[in-house]
């Protein structure tokens, strides 16, 4: 039986994964043929909403563990997304333990929390029912987003919540909330990463993080990073067409 994605994180497996934000079944295909461990299928930045990131898992077709990023933290938006099947969700913008513990108690069906009961494709639209009931707390991962300085400053009492399974670190996000707004590498923006990382590894956190290249993607995973979200459809598809003229001219 395969292993949940749940699973692999907890256990510090190298999980690599790229972001989707097209609504478009056959890219998401592709990358799922391309060999990552994972997808991010992302509805915070895109124009993805839940009935079209569920076609992509209906694409994929479960070949690979997709997991949805909510556009917030919010009850209707994290079910919604778990019923389409999905591994888990990414919440954004967790910045304090009650921030925490709210994305938890939405994410979990009674008595861990309040995740309300649909019959969607996740239960198998009724059929698996019981079955998904039984095993859906202990496999669906909880990933909150520490992408702002206030949720670096409280990362201790973050990771304290029961329920929460990993961090990714929101790089650009996070350097907005310091007015270093996409200087990812401002030494300011990097020593509040850092902050994050030795918080998460003495405690044994999983801990992700989003680089847009695989050269800094690589640089992040020797520093312990094990959940690596590595640049986006968007951005191979660009480079890939930029890569092909040049070629073209040279």
């Amino acid at each position: 039986m395969k292993e949940s994605f749940r699973t692999r994180l907890k256990r510090g497996d190298l999980l690599t994964g790229t972001l989707v934000s097209l609504p478009a079944p056959e890219v998401a295909e592709i990358l799922a043929e391309a060999g990552f461990d994972w997808l991010f299928i992302d509805m915070e930045h895109s124009q993805l909403d839940p009935p079209a990131a569920q076609v992509i898992l209906q694409a994929v077709d479960y070949r690979i563990d997709c997991v949805l990023r909510v556009a917030l933290n919010d009850e209707i938006w994290i079910k919604k997304a778990l019923d389409t099947g999905a591994s888990g969700v990414i919440i954004p913008q967790v910045n304090s333990a009650e921030d925490a513990r709210r994305a938890v108690r939405f994410c979990k069906y009674p008595p861990q929390g309040s995740r309300s009961v649909g019959l969607f494709r996740a239960q198998g639209y009724g059929v698996r029912l019981a079955e998904y009931l039984a095993e859906a707390n202990r496999k669906t991962a909880v990933i909150v987003q520490v992408e702002h300085i206030q949720a670096v400053e409280n990362v201790e009492a973050i990771i304290a919540v029961e329920g929460v399974d990993a961090v990714l670190v929101g790089p650009y996000d996070l350097s907005a909330s310091m007015d270093h707004m996409g200087q990812v590498e401002h030494p300011e923006v990097q020593a509040a990463i850092q902050r994050v990382r030795q918080v998460c590894q003495a405690q044994n956190m999983p801990l992700g993080i989003y680089a847009a290249t695989a050269e800094r993607a690589r640089d992040y995973i020797q520093q312990g990073y094990r959940l690596a979200a590595v640049s986006s459809d968007t951005l191979m598809l660009g480079s890939a067409a930029r890569d092909v003229l040049g070629r073209l001219s040279a």
